[in-house]
């Protein structure tokens, strides 16, 4: 009896040693690694089991004990939350700040490229100034804007496939201030910028409405909206101007816009001359052409675009720029009158 008895205590104390061996196992396995300033990133990929976050985890020396980690997790009924992303974690951090870093998706913030497209830019001063910013290549851009190739958008359904098109997207990349991830393709660009303009025409109250109604493709209000923003400055006249061109098209007359001309040109000219309006032989010259121009010349304002849609009513058919610095126009009804306003203006810049 004595015998059994000293046995049994053995046991006792084994067993006793054992469970203590064992938590001391599991409390220093599930001890934070060793701290460190020098942060590791990890990448999760979607779909990405628990199990082989814990693997990773320790690979990367960010736990101690992959094991452990799983049965604090099944322990603490966590993991179903985790989210996919690159993350950065410091080595020293606790399991329970592990998982609710996981849990939220707190990840590494993607470096940002910022940049801005002025009102009125044609998709030639945007490929130089993006590319002078070290935002694409220039060259890359253009292509992409003439044939507009792998890009899905469903605006392009309504941009025609025209020869006499200088560039397919001229007018549909909307000019705003733009932020993407740093290294974004020329495709990744022209396509966020062709979403912004489907999302500023969807924006604009029963714009399919107002658009069937004056009998317009998009491609046709685009264009003359394209006109009115590189002939206006003052606000207040973008609906005159194009009151203007839908009058001069109505009655069969050719439109006569200079920036027509500057569009065709390699470089833009300061003043044009006469020999210039009439030796351009472009489809884009309205000078020698009647009717619009086979698409827009550059990136209308959503003012100019909502001018378009809505144009004063007026009999005006010709406009000119006041030389008193105002940048606003003399409008006439008839050339005799248009006339007359020319030599207003001459005479405003002699004062």
């Amino acid at each position: 009896m004595k015998k059994a008895l000293k046995w049994l205590s053995i046991l006792i104390v084994l067993v006793i040693a054992a469970a203590g061996a064992a938590g001391a196992y599991v409390y220093t396995g599930m001890q934070p690694v060793k701290a460190s300033e020098q942060a590791v990133k990890i990448t999760i990929e979607p779909g990405t089991g628990t199990g082989e976050i814990a693997d990773l985890l320790e690979k990367q020396g960010l736990i101690k004990n992959s094991l452990l980690f799983r049965s604090y997790l099944k322990w603490k009924s966590e993991g179903s939350r985790f989210q996919a992303g690159v993350y950065e974690f410091n080595p020293g951090a606790m399991y329970d700040e592990i998982i609710a870093r996981l849990n939220s998706g707190d990840v590494v913030k993607a470096e940002m490229v910022r940049f801005t497209i002025p009102e009125g830019f044609t998709v030639k001063q945007m490929a130089d100034k993006l590319s002078e910013e070290g935002v694409l290549d220039k060259d890359a851009f253009l292509k992409l804007a003439g044939d507009a190739s792998g890009l899905d958008s469903e605006l392009l359904k309504e941009i025609p496939q025209n020869d006499k098109l200088t560039y397919r997207l001229e007018g549909y990349l909307f000019p705003e201030t733009y932020e993407l991830k740093k290294g974004s393709t020329e495709r990744d660009i022209a396509l966020r910028m062709l979403q912004e303009t489907e999302k500023r025409l969807d924006g604009i109250p029963d714009f399919r409405q107002k658009l069937k109604e004056r009998g317009l493709t998009l491609n046709e209000l685009m264009t003359v909206a394209s006109l009115v923003e590189r002939e206006v400055v003052v606000d207040k006249e973008r609906s005159m101007v194009a009151g203007v061109i839908y009058n001069r098209l109505a009655k069969h007359m050719k439109l006569e816009i200079d920036a027509t001309v500057q569009y065709v040109l390699d470089k833009p000219k300061e003043r044009l001359l006469n020999s210039d309006l009439r030796s351009v032989d472009s489809p884009y010259n309205t000078y020698l052409y009647e009717g619009l121009p086979p698409g827009p010349i550059a990136a209308p304002s959503l003012k100019s675009i909502e001018a378009a849609l809505a144009p004063a009513a007026s009999e005006y058919l010709f406009y000119v720029t006041k030389k008193d610095g105002s940048g606003e126009h003399l409008f006439a009804k008839t050339y005799a009158e248009h006339l007359k306003n020319i030599e207003t203006s001459k005479a405003m810049a002699e004062k």
